[in-house]
C-alpha cells in the first residue's frame, strides 16, 4: 500500500512540477522515503540503511561469504564472514567510509585463533554488492585488494534475519 501511495505521489509531483530542474522531485512523505527516492535517482546507496549480502563459490557453491552493512551518513560498519566448506573460517567486523557508491573498509577478523586485518573495497548498487578481488602480495606475503581489478566478486541481496544472533 505504501508503494502505491508513493507512486501516486510521484505522479502528482511530476504533473504539478514548477519547471525547476533538479535531480529530486518534491514529494511529501517520510524522510526515509525521500532518501530512498533520491538515492534511486542518483544511483547511490540509501543513507541510514542496513544491507545484507551473500556470495557462494567453489565447485558446488559450497563456500559462502556473507556481508552485513550498516550505512549511517558516510560511515559504514558491519560484519563479514568467509565460510569455506573445509578450510579455516574468517569472521569479523567491517568499518569504513562510503563515497558515492564506493565503500573502502577494513575487515578485522579472527582465523585459526589469530587476529588479522585486511582492506576491502566494495561497490553498492541496486540489488547487489560488488567487491574488488583480493590477491596475495608475493613481496610481503600478505593479502591485499587488487586495486587495478574491476569489482568482479558479486554478492546478492539477502535476508538480514539470517545475520541476527540466536
Amino acid at each position: 500500500m505504501k508503494s502505491y501511495i508513493l507512486i501516486c505521489m510521484l505522479g502528482l509531483a511530476s504533473c504539478t512540477s514548477n519547471g525547476a530542474k533538479n535531480n529530486v522531485d518534491t514529494v511529501r512523505g517520510t524522510n526515509e522515503q525521500k532518501d530512498t527516492l533520491q538515492a534511486t535517482r542518483l544511483n547511490t546507496p540509501a543513507q541510514n540503511m542496513e544491507y545484507c549480502f551473500i556470495h557462494t563459490d567453489g565447485t558446488n557453491a559450497q563456500d559462502t561469504t556473507t556481508v552485513h552493512l550498516v550505512i549511517n551518513a558516510n560511515k559504514v560498519s558491519g560484519d563479514m564472514s568467509w565460510l569455506p566448506k573445509e578450510k579455516d573460517r574468517r569472521k569479523g567486523t567491517l568499518s569504513g567510509m562510503l563515497n558515492g557508491d564506493k565503500i573502502k573498509a577494513v575487515w578485522r577478523f579472527m582465523q585459526e585463533g589469530m587476529k588479522d586485518t585486511l582492506g576491502v573495497e566494495f561497490k553498492l548498487s541496486g540489488q547487489e554488492l560488488a567487491q574488488k578481488p583480493i590477491n596475495l602480495n608475493a613481496a610481503t606475503g600478505r593479502e591485499q585488494v587488487n586495486t587495478k581489478a574491476d569489482y568482479s566478486v558479486i554478492y546478492k541481496l539477502d535476508n538480514c534475519e539470517k545475520f541476527q544472533p540466536k
